[in-house]
């Protein structure tokens, strides 16, 4: 399911335009990429929660030139679903 199929779903579900739909669904993104970026966890109850994990620095090894090379310390976002979301999932 892409983006565009989400508006149009909820556009249909709730007989809000689409554009206001959009919007708000893009709006929706932003935020949670704004809270992510300043470290900030974001928690949906029901849903899941989109955190920020921090990756230890590691040596990885490039095979083919036969090099190390040192990858720092770094921050990914990450998305844990919740119980209830997992559960839904399994049936």
């Amino acid at each position: 399911m892409t983006k565009a199929d989400i508006v149009n779903e909820i556009a249909k579900e709730t007989g809000i335009d689409r554009l206001t739909v959009l919007n708000a669904v893009e709006s929706f993104m932003d935020n949670v990429k704004k809270s992510l970026v300043k470290g900030e966890n974001v928690y949906l109850r029901g849903f899941g929660s989109f955190i920020v994990k921090t990756r230890a620095q590691k040596t990885a090894r490039n095979i083919s030139k036969k090099t190390t090379i040192i990858i720092p310390e770094h921050k990914i976002p990450s998305f844990k679903p919740s119980k209830t979301f997992v559960g839904d999932v399994k049936k």
